[in-house]
């Protein structure tokens, strides 16, 4: 992961919710935390005391949970943010620039060796339990998407649902 595009990718999104672009210190921060700094170490390179950055580090925890919608601390926020950046639900203009705001594609990373296949493999048995998790967390995205302006169709056919299916909800 690339430390500049991290910071361009996190100072757009808190831009596009809050309206607020990160200042010097807060980069710094998110820069240190990656590479496993201390607050005090921060500190000594932006000229603050350990307790202010380290305040100015929980503030910012603290937005990024918000708009990330999940738990965010220093322990987890490498991980908070490759996942993030592999959604990469991009906002982009027309000339696909990574500025927020203007359109609705969702783009995805597919991990798997094989295509995705459009219709279900019948073949393959998952346990209920497993299908239920699934289903559950596609419920949970589909509230999402439609803050997003996604129209129903597209949510259909993001998430693999039936149209049906996501109008009822």
């Amino acid at each position: 992961m690339d430390t500049a595009h991290i910071l361009q990718f996190v100072d757009e999104v808190l831009s596009a919710k809050t309206g607020k672009h990160l200042n010097d210190l807060q980069r710094g921060i998110i820069d240190g935390i990656l590479k496993r700094q201390k607050y005090s170490d921060i500190a000594d390179t932006y000229g603050c005391t350990a307790g202010h950055a380290k305040d100015v580090g929980y503030k910012l925890l603290q937005m990024l949970s918000d708009v990330f919608d999940e738990p965010v601390d220093k322990y987890n926020l490498k991980s908070v943010l490759e996942r993030q950046l592999n959604l990469n639900i991009n906002f982009g203009d027309r000339n696909n620039n990574t500025h927020f705001g203007h359109s609705n594609t969702i783009n995805y990373i597919n991990g798997c060796s094989e295509l995705p296949n459009s219709t279900p493999d019948k073949s393959r048995s998952e346990t209920p339990d497993f299908q239920d998790s699934t289903n559950q967390v596609k419920i949970e995205m589909v509230g999402k998407l439609r803050q997003l302006g996604l129209k129903d169709e597209q949510i259909a056919e993001v998430l693999g649902l039936a149209l049906e299916v996501v109008k009822s909800l």
